[in-house]
């Protein structure tokens, strides 16, 4: 009788996580999407729904009982991109964003402007929010572009002597003030760029780029230590092992350890 219960409690235990687990995902799927407003409204006719027949209102039941399922076919119509991508994603393992696109635009960007001389900030945001931060700049909600970020940054626009933040795949905000290194251990030769990079990654664990104006040279500040001098491939590959989603790298590292272990 025991064990009986005891399956029972992991049968419901294990319908829950899956069902959270889908809901986590078609949220994360449609966060951003005017598919959110629709299901907002598609939740209030389900509450008219039952409202109407508690109160017995039968002519309206009989009309909403027969316009849901032609509203479920033409919903499947108007929402056919939609679907489509979000099958496509899921077959290509995409329960997360593609970080690889992200991380290509921002580092070809920063090797242009290395090119140029031109100085830059960009942090991008991790587990800890950058919100008191985002205030402090001109709101944008722009989607990461190379050209977008080179804009931001060219001399004598209104916003090029801040920084940007990145959320996601979307530039949040520019024109931003971070920070600076209270450190007394930093090198005199570090300007105001690099020392609002390392302030920043000291109190957040956001990831921060900073392009030099004077050397042109590419730094990137994590966990409050600077490296400089990155060419366009090291900056990748720093980004690529940082920016990765924690849920991902921790299943590559397991199978690298065993395949490792069997080699043996």
């Amino acid at each position: 009788m025991q064990s009986l219960t005891i399956i029972f409690v992991l049968k419901v235990l294990t319908e829950i996580a899956i069902l959270w687990f889908c809901y986590y995902i078609l949220m994360l799927y449609i966060k951003g999407t005017r598919t959110l407003q629709v299901l907002k409204g598609i939740l209030i006719v389900i509450i008219l729904f039952f409202i109407t027949q508690a109160l017995g209102l039968d002519t309206i039941n009989w009309i909403m009982t027969k316009l849901i399922p032609i509203s479920i076919i033409a919903l499947l119509i108007i929402f056919q991109p939609e679907l489509r991508r979000g099958l496509a994603r899921l077959g290509q393992f995409g329960l997360f964003p593609a970080k690889e696109v992200i991380i290509d635009e921002i580092a070809k960007s920063a090797a242009t402007l290395s090119k140029k001389k031109i100085g830059a900030l960009i942090a991008i945001e991790r587990e800890i929010g950058l919100r008191p931060y985002i205030e402090s700049g001109v709101h944008l909600d722009g989607k990461v572009t190379t050209e977008l970020i080179n804009t931001i940054f060219m001399p004598n626009t209104p916003l090029h002597d801040g920084g940007i933040i990145i959320q996601e795949d979307r530039v949040i905000a520019a024109g931003c003030l971070f920070p600076l290194t209270q450190d007394t251990h930093i090198t005199k030769t570090l300007g105001t760029r690099h020392r609002a990079a390392i302030g920043l990654s000291e109190e957040t664990d956001a990831i921060v780029i900073v392009v030099s104006e004077e050397t042109g040279t590419i730094s990137m500040a994590v966990g409050s230590r600077l490296t400089r001098d990155l060419s366009k491939e090291e900056l990748i590959k720093s980004l690529i092992n940082l920016y990765r989603p924690k849920q991902k790298k921790n299943i590559l590292d397991f199978f690298r350890k065993v395949s490792k272990e069997s080699s043996k």
